[in-house]
């Protein structure tokens, strides 16, 4: 019986790379609008299995959104990957080069792409999503416009990748994170990696000392990333996703700052993500 997740975006989404890449090439996906109905569908075991969510990219940053939105939810954290953002242009049989008048795709992947799409005189249409654009062109068969997504959106629309890796910069990556309900989330043997969320009081040196107790217990802190407490007074709590060598390291370290904390909450316990 193959896993079943939510991810956003349409079939044939990096989203959907991601999935399979990690769950296998058999994983079913329940494309979703937002995030928000991604983190949903995840929590709710008649629906799903978990999801699929993108938490930062090497180029444009953290998803700031999607922090909040998994503190909220009763998501963990199972596993990550860390997936090259490869664009690529597709048409449909027979279309060539000269044919072309139109290129559609998302914002994003058009802006990554405009040393390629510079040499020509195309119009470039914005839209909501890449593997979307892939779809619409493959539905409408159409002979002059062309989309920017990935291979597997190539595979599933039956398009030809005219182009392949068109994107300027070629060190983009995008770390996904999969989640699972807590109930359903097993022990991860072997695990290395965690994601945890917390908060001082806010006096003066209370963060320097969690950090110097993190770093004392042999701990390295991959990321540190601040927000906003709602209803407070500028008051900021702290993600951070911590590297260590076993378990039982990592909860030596949370119980000697707990202490240090007024909360303190575990995303998730995994193994640090592959890079594909």
């Amino acid at each position: 019986m193959s896993t079943k997740v939510s991810i956003q975006g349409y079939e044939g989404s990096f989203h959907q790379v991601a999935a399979q890449l990690f769950y296998g090439k058999e994983t079913t996906v329940i494309p979703c609008d937002t995030f928000r109905e991604v983190v949903k569908i995840a929590a709710n075991k008649k629906e799903s299995d978990g999801g699929v969510m993108a938490i930062e990219n090497s180029i444009a940053g953290s998803i700031l959104a999607n922090y909040n939105l998994l503190q909220k939810s009763n998501l963990r954290i199972v596993g990550e990957l860390y997936l090259q953002i490869r664009q690529n242009l597709l048409v449909n049989p027979g279309v060539k080069l000269e044919d072309i008048r139109e290129v559609h795709s998302h914002t994003m992947a058009l802006q990554q792409c405009y040393d390629f799409l510079d040499k020509y005189k195309w119009k470039l249409v914005e839209t909501d999503d890449t593997a979307l654009s892939a779809r619409h062109i493959h539905q409408h068969k159409s002979k002059h416009v062309a989309a920017i997504a990935s291979k597997l959106a190539a595979e599933l629309y039956d398009l030809n990748v005219i182009a392949p890796n068109i994107h300027t910069l070629k060190n983009n990556y995008t770390r996904f994170l999969m989640l699972q309900r807590e109930d359903m989330a097993p022990a991860i043997a072997g695990a290395d990696k965690a994601s945890v969320t917390f908060h001082t009081d806010h006096s003066r040196g209370s963060l320097a000392k969690v950090l110097t107790r993190i770093s004392e217990g042999g701990i390295n802190l991959s990321k540190l990333q601040s927000f906003p407490i709602p209803g407070s007074d500028f008051k900021y709590a702290f993600h951070a996703d911590m590297e260590f060598d076993s378990t039982e390291q990592f909860n030596t370290v949370i119980e000697t700052i707990s202490p240090l904390t007024e909360a303190i909450k575990i995303y998730g316990v995994y193994k640090r993500g592959l890079w594909k």
